[in-house]
C-alpha cells in the first residue's frame, strides 16, 4: 500500500510539473505567434538608439538629441537600464535577442502570477487555470518594452504586501527597497507601484479610524518600507527630478485620444472580455467572501480606473483581479500539496525543449525577423534613403519615428516620446497625416526636404498632387517624396545620431 501510494503521489508531481511547463510556455509562445509585432513595435528604434547614445557619451542625455522639432529641450532616458539590456542583446543577437528579451520577461512575469497565485490558492487546478487567464489578458502587451518589468515587479510587489498582512513578518518588506531602487531605473510606471504601497500602507489606518474591514496589520513597517522604497526610487541618474517626467506622461489627456495603445479597451477581443469577467468576479468575491477589505477594494477600483482608461494599464487589474479570486474563491478539500523540489528540473527541461522546438519549427531567425520587421516598417524605404543620400529635413509619422532614428540617423519631425513633444505636437502630426483640413500649413511639413509615409496614409494620396514635392520612392508599404528643386548632397552620409555631441537643455521646456 505504501509503496503505491508513493508512486501515486510521485505520478501527480510529475503530471503537475509538466502541466506547469505548458503554462509557463503559454506567454512565450504567444510571443513568437505574434513576433511581427515584435520586431515592429515602433518604440524599438528610440530604444536602440538611446542605448547606442549611451555607450558611445558614457553618461545619460539630460536633453533631445533626436528630434529636430525638440532638439535641446529637457528629455530623461528614465528607462535607460532597459535601453542598455535591449542594445546589447540586440548587438549579441541581432532581432533575436529582441525576441528572446521578450519571451523570456513575459515567462518570467507568467511564474511570478503563478507564484502570487498559488500562495493564496491551494487548489492546483484554480491557481493554474487563473494564471492562465492573467497571461492570456495580457497577451497583447508581448511586445519588446520596458512594461514587461513593471508587471513583473508588480507582481513581486503584491505578493510580498499580501505575505505580509497573512504573516506579520516585517523582514518580508525589506525586499521592497531592493525592488524599487531597480525598477526606478527600467521603468517609470513604478509610480504605480509606490500608489499601492501607500495604500497598503494605509489600511491599517483606515481599519483603526473609519472601521471599515477587520485587517489590521501594523503601520509602522509598512510606512517605513515606503519612505525607505521612496529614497530608493532616487537611486537614478536623474534623482528626483524623474518624477517630473512621471507628472508629464500622466498629465497629457491629449495622448488617450490619440495614440492607439492609450485608447480604451474596445472589446473586440477575447482577452478584454476574459479581464471584464475577472474584474466582475473579483468585485464579486470582495463582497461575498472579503466584506470589502480596504486594500483590495481601494486596490481594485484603482486598478479598474487605470485599465478601462487606458490599455495599456490593463495588466495592473488582471493581476490585481486574479489575486482577490484566488484569496476568496473556497479551496478544495484536500490537503495542500507542495510540488516538491525534484519537478524544478522537468519544469525546466520541458519548457526549454517545447520554446526550442517552437523556435526551429516558425523558423525564428533574423533573416525571417528581418523580413517580418519590413513589412510593418520602411526597410525599403530607408535603404533607398541612404543609398541616394536623402540626408535633407525629414517629415515622417508618429509610428515611424523611432524606426527612422535608429536607421538613418537623422533628427525626425517626431517619433514616440510623447511626453517630449506634447499633446498640441502630436495632435497637429496626427491631423496632417490624416489629410486634416489645415495639412498644408503644418511647419514641420513645410521646412521638411525629404518626406516619408505610408503608402495609403490620406497625406500621401494630396502629396502626390502637390507640386511642392515630387515621388522619388513607392512600394507596397512607403513612399518617399523630394521637396520640388531641393539637390541631395551626393558626396554626403547620415551621421548617427548617438556619436554627435548632445546640446544643452535650454531653460524653458517646448512647448
Amino acid at each position: 500500500m505504501q509503496l503505491n501510494a508513493d508512486s501515486s503521489t510521485r505520478t501527480d508531481q510529475i503530471a503537475r510539473a509538466l502541466l506547469l511547463a505548458m503554462l509557463f510556455t503559454g506567454p512565450a509562445l504567444m510571443c513568437f505567434a505574434g513576433v511581427r509585432a515584435v520586431v515592429g513595435d515602433p518604440d524599438l528604434g528610440w530604444q536602440l538608439t538611446t542605448g547606442q547614445w549611451i555607450l558611445a557619451h558614457h553618461g545619460f542625455p539630460h536633453a533631445d538629441p533626436f528630434s529636430r522639432l525638440a532638439h535641446g529641450a529637457p528629455w530623461q532616458a528614465y528607462s535607460w537600464l532597459f535601453d542598455l539590456i535591449l542594445v546589447k542583446l540586440y548587438g549579441w543577437f541581432g532581432l533575436d535577442g529582441i525576441v528572446a528579451y521578450t519571451a523570456v520577461l513575459v515567462t518570467a512575469s507568467g511564474i511570478a502570477i503563478w507564484r502570487l497565485v498559488s500562495r493564496l490558492q491551494s487548489d492546483f487546478l484554480k491557481s493554474a487555470l487563473l494564471t492562465l487567464g492573467a497571461v492570456f489578458c495580457m497577451s497583447r502587451m508581448y511586445t519588446p518594452r520596458p512594461w514587461h518589468f513593471t508587471i513583473f515587479f508588480f507582481a513581486l510587489e503584491l505578493d510580498i504586501l499580501l505575505r505580509y498582512r497573512s504573516t506579520g513578518k516585517s523582514r518580508t518588506l525589506f525586499w521592497l527597497p531592493v525592488l524599487f531602487a531597480f525598477w526606478a531605473n527600467i521603468h517609470i510606471q513604478f509610480i504605480d507601484g509606490l500608489l499601492v504601497l501607500a495604500l497598503a500602507a494605509s489600511e491599517p489606518l483606515i481599519v483603526r479610524w473609519l472601521r471599515w474591514g477587520n485587517q489590521a496589520s501594523a503601520a509602522r513597517p509598512l510606512w517605513i518600507a515606503f519612505g525607505a522604497c521612496i529614497l530608493a526610487t532616487f537611486l537614478n541618474p536623474y534623482g528626483v527630478t524623474v518624477y517630473r517626467s512621471a507628472w508629464t506622461l500622466g498629465s497629457q489627456p491629449g495622448v488617450l485620444n490619440t495614440i492607439n495603445e492609450m485608447h480604451a479597451m474596445a472589446f473586440r477581443t477575447d482577452s478584454d472580455f476574459v479581464l471584464l469577467f475577472l474584474a466582475l468576479g473579483a468585485a464579486g468575491v470582495l463582497f461575498r467572501y472579503r466584506n470589502f477589505a480596504p486594500f483590495e477594494t481601494l486596490l481594485l477600483a484603482l486598478s479598474a480606473v487605470l485599465a478601462f482608461r487606458s490599455q495599456r494599464d490593463l495588466w495592473m487589474l488582471t493581476i490585481v483581479a486574479v489575486a482577490i479570486l484566488a484569496a476568496g474563491i473556497p479551496e478544495g478539500a484536500s490537503e495542500r500539496k507542495p510540488l516538491a523540489f525534484w519537478t524544478a528540473p522537468i519544469i525546466a527541461g520541458v519548457s526549454s525543449a517545447v520554446l526550442v522546438v517552437a523556435a526551429m519549427a516558425m523558423h525564428l531567425n533574423n533573416a525571417k525577423m528581418a523580413e517580418l520587421q519590413a513589412k510593418s516598417m520602411p526597410v525599403q524605404a530607408v535603404e533607398v534613403i541612404q543609398q541616394r543620400h536623402y540626408d535633407g529635413t525629414l517629415f515622417n509619422t508618429y509610428g515611424w519615428g523611432g524606426f527612422l532614428i535608429w536607421k538613418l540617423g537623422e533628427p525626425v519631425s517626431i517619433d514616440g516620446r510623447a511626453g517630449l513633444y506634447g499633446d498640441e505636437i502630436i495632435s497637429r502630426s496626427m491631423d496632417t497625416w490624416g489629410g486634416g483640413p489645415r495639412w498644408s500649413s503644418n511647419p514641420e511639413l513645410k521646412s521638411a526636404q525629404v518626406v516619408i509615409g505610408p503608402a495609403d496614409s490620406p497625406l500621401t494620396q494630396l502629396l502626390l498632387r502637390d507640386p511642392r514635392f515630387d515621388l522619388a520612392y513607392e512600394d507596397d508599404l512607403a513612399t518617399v517624396f523630394t521637396r520640388h528643386g531641393w539637390k541631395p548632397n551626393a558626396n554626403g552620409s547620415v551621421a548617427a545620431l548617438h556619436s554627435a555631441p548632445i546640446a544643452s537643455a535650454p531653460e524653458k521646456r517646448l512647448q
